[in-house]
């Protein structure tokens, strides 16, 4: 898909909505932090201030019965630290108060308007809530910036388009040119999985094993557990990991596609385990007590040499539970061997950013590291986004 950018459009004086994903985490206190994704978002927020633009911030913050979810006011603080701008706030995202701000606006001005999923209609009628319709009548533009919401069909991703021109923001922009370094690559990617849940991997091992563009999979965390279960090796009591979360159900589909793509699937030949406050590692193929917690490191070697003869890298997830110590040798091996290549790593996951950043890794050694989170994956299954196609109409 080819989109239009901000970089299209003369902006000075003209009203625009910019759809950006401020969720955030939060301290103690319950109070809003900063992120990498509220960092970018800033970033072209700010320029559209400095290029004349009248904007209009919409956002979100958790989901509705959630411990996160609640206003967006406290994220003007974060926002005017980040820009060098002062911030704006509505309430409400709808009715006469609002609409009066927005009509008031100066060139630069940037509003922020309240949390979009406060409205019921911005999941129920996403392509004719009503706040679009009115929203629309007084805006120019609409701008989506965030990848990590375009999954989701909600009205303030997909319902403006029907109405008023829109284009694609900085940080959106550059997530689609790394997605399209996949998309337009004629040889075969290496995949890397791991993290603590299995699901999502599997569609997308699946997805990319079936078109035959995966030249290799490499398997660590939840995903090599089940691997190496269906692959009749030892998991020592990671099995009642496995039965907690879900993940044995898929253990007949792990089978199958373990029989059919053995050749390119690779799963550990060693694995490490925490025993007495030290690590310890055994061959998969021996019996072992205690929960699996990382790669071992002659697996870390093997994966290795095969991510420094790979021309494009894709990862998700970490290789075993990098946040202790003693866990954290695949993890940080693995990282550091896609850096340190030649190869394009695209890097995908909350937790593969976090373990970046913790073993001190600079982000510019690898191809992108992703902002997206769920669309990130759901783009690698192959299934459509919603909020890209209604771009794109």
């Amino acid at each position: 898909m080819n989109f239009k950018s901000i970089k299209d459009i003369d902006v000075k004086g003209r009203k625009v909505a910019i759809r950006v994903d401020l969720n955030s985490p939060l301290d103690e206190n319950g109070k809003p932090l900063i992120n990498k994704r509220i960092q970018k978002h800033s970033e072209t927020i700010k320029e559209l201030s400095e290029r004349g633009a009248r904007v209009i911030v919409l956002s979100h913050q958790g989901k509705k019965g959630k411990s996160d979810f609640r206003s967006l006011e406290e994220h003007i603080s974060l926002l005017e630290s980040l820009t060098g701008r002062k911030i704006e706030f509505s309430k409400k995202i709808l009715g006469k108060e609002t609409l009066e701000k927005i009509n008031s606006m100066k060139d630069g001005d940037i509003l922020l308007l309240e949390n979009v999923r406060y409205l019921e209609e911005e999941t129920e009628k996403p392509f004719d809530a009503e706040f679009v319709v009115e929203l629309s009548t007084h805006i120019d533009f609409f701008i989506l910036d965030a990848l990590s919401v375009a999954h989701r069909e909600h009205a303030s991703v997909v319902g403006f388009t029907k109405f008023i021109p829109g284009f694609a923001g900085n940080v959106l922009r550059e997530e689609i040119e790394a997605l399209k370094k996949l998309d337009t690559y004629k040889g075969k990617i290496t995949l890397i999985f791991g993290g603590a849940k299995a699901s999502d991997s599997i569609n997308i091992m699946e997805h990319w094993l079936v078109s035959g563009r995966a030249g290799k999979v490499l398997l660590g965390g939840c995903p090599a557990t089940l691997f190496l279960l269906a692959a009749g090796k030892s998991i020592g009591d990671s099995r009642e990991y496995l039965e907690k979360t879900g993940s044995l159900e898929l253990l007949e589909k792990v089978k199958e596609i373990y029989s059919k793509y053995k050749e390119v699937i690779e799963i550990p030949s060693d694995i490490a385990v925490v025993e007495n406050g030290e690590r310890k590692e055994y061959s998969a193929d021996s019996a072992f007590k205690g929960s699996i917690g990382d790669i071992g490191k002659k697996t870390a070697e093997t994966y290795s040499r095969i991510i420094h003869g790979s021309e494009i890298v894709v990862v998700n997830g970490p290789m075993g539970i990098y946040e202790i110590p003693e866990l954290s040798y695949g993890t940080e091996k693995i990282l550091r061997a896609i850096a340190d290549s030649k190869a394009f790593g695209l890097v995908g996951g909350g937790h593969t950013a976090s373990a970046i950043e913790k073993f001190g890794i600079r982000e510019d050694n690898f191809g992108y590291v992703s902002l997206s989170g769920k669309a990130f994956l759901q783009h690698l299954s192959g299934k459509p986004l919603p909020g890209l196609l209604a771009l794109n109409s």
